[in-house]
């Protein structure tokens, strides 16, 4: 946190205490080259509204309008290329998020103290047809992935439960110190409040502990959309919500990943992600992997098959303290994201379990260490 603060007073603020953060140290020379830095660039000149006087984008083909079936739009029952999701599919998009991040962020104070780089608004396309989105420029903690997902789709708020799986990600949320400084004295420690799990499950039900048993009170999200998904796949009102005014004063964290609506096209299942709050180096990559094995589960149960993950970003942010480990990972050349299978037939997503999935041909750089902003 020290070395955060020190680079923060090395980057200065403007006027309003906003600037650019625009160190020379953190544009390196990552495998994306020259063709990264040019794509930011150019997204920075382009003008709203392609075609207009001095924009950079090709104009409209002839005769076309906002919406119309161009010769770049597919055709009917036509699936796009990877290409037409963007300039580069797959972890580049990342890659270059982060870079833009760093180029182009401005520098913002946050509620750990930590400071961070910002951009509000990103997104990003993975396909998830014969691949699994699982970054490989740095290995990914995919234990933690997966026993995380489990223990939200079980609805549970117990943070010892997922420890004693080996998976400590949300021990310092659920610690003693950290519920004391959110005013949750009387609390038993590892009660997270009505988090992830329970607004998935059990969305408007009166949250007591983690131990209550809430069988059948409130809304069980994650089933509707199943069953929506089987009974009425182009609805277009097939959504999650974990965000929940009512009891975001009860939650030790207010849901960062906050929405996911799912879509039906030609017998594929999508899933678009809203993230209110995007921790570029920790949380994103295993966002990105939480929110593709959930489609892929889904899909499993409705007889789909897995299409996209299309992942929007509120504030897109690097911590002061992840920007030299973010520097390192960059310069490294992303290598093909592995594949997932799922290893015997599950009709309810409740019964899903750890040893039901297996991650193949993963063969990622070593990981990078960076610290938790709690």
């Amino acid at each position: 946190m020290g070395e955060g603060r020190a680079a923060a007073g090395r980057g200065g603020k403007g006027k309003g205490g906003r600037r650019r953060w625009r160190p020379r140290s953190a544009r390196p020379s990552a495998p994306l080259g020259g063709k990264g830095q040019a794509l930011a660039a150019s997204e920075e000149r382009r003008p709203a509204g392609g075609g207009q006087p001095g924009s950079r984008s090709p104009p409209r083909p002839a005769g076309s309008c906002p919406g119309s079936l161009s010769p770049a739009m597919p055709a009917e029952g036509e699936q796009p290329s990877a290409a037409a999701a963007g300039p580069e599919p797959g972890e580049p998009q990342y890659l270059r998020q982060v870079r833009h991040i760093l180029q182009y962020g401005h520098r913002k104070e946050d509620r750990t103290g930590t400071g961070t780089i910002s951009v509000f608004g990103m997104q990003a396309r993975y396909s998830l047809r014969d691949q699994f989105p699982l970054l490989t420029t740095k290995r990914v903690f995919w234990k933690g992935v997966l026993e995380e997902l489990l223990w939200f789709i079980k609805g549970s708020t117990n943070a010892k439960e997922l420890s004693a799986k080996g998976v400590k990600i949300w021990d310092a949320n659920g610690s003693r110190e950290f519920l004391d400084k959110q005013g949750f004295r009387t609390r038993e420690e590892g009660d997270l409040g009505p988090v992830y799990g329970f607004q998935w499950r059990h969305f408007g039900a009166e949250y007591k502990d983690m131990h209550t048993d809430y069988s059948n009170q409130g809304v069980d999200q994650l089933q509707k959309v199943i069953e929506m998904i089987k009974t009425n796949p182009d609805d277009r009102r097939i959504i999650m919500c974990a965000w929940n005014p009512k009891d975001i004063s009860l939650m030790a964290l207010p849901p960062c990943h906050a929405l996911c609506q799912f879509y039906v096209l030609n017998g594929e299942l999508s899933c678009q992600l809203y993230q209110r709050s995007g921790d570029m180096g920790l949380g994103v990559p295993f966002n990105i992997a939480s929110y593709s094995l959930l489609t892929y589960m889904i899909a499993h149960v409705t007889g789909l098959k897995p299409g996209e993950f299309i992942h929007t970003l509120g504030d897109a942010h690097i911590y002061l303290n992840h920007v030299e480990p973010l520097k390192v990972q960059l310069q490294r050349e992303p290598r093909p994201f592995p594949k997932l299978r799922i290893l015997r037939k599950v009709e309810d997503i409740s019964d899903f379990k750890a040893e039901d999935f297996q991650i193949e041909d993963y063969n990622p750089h070593p990981p990078i260490k960076m610290e938790m902003a709690v």
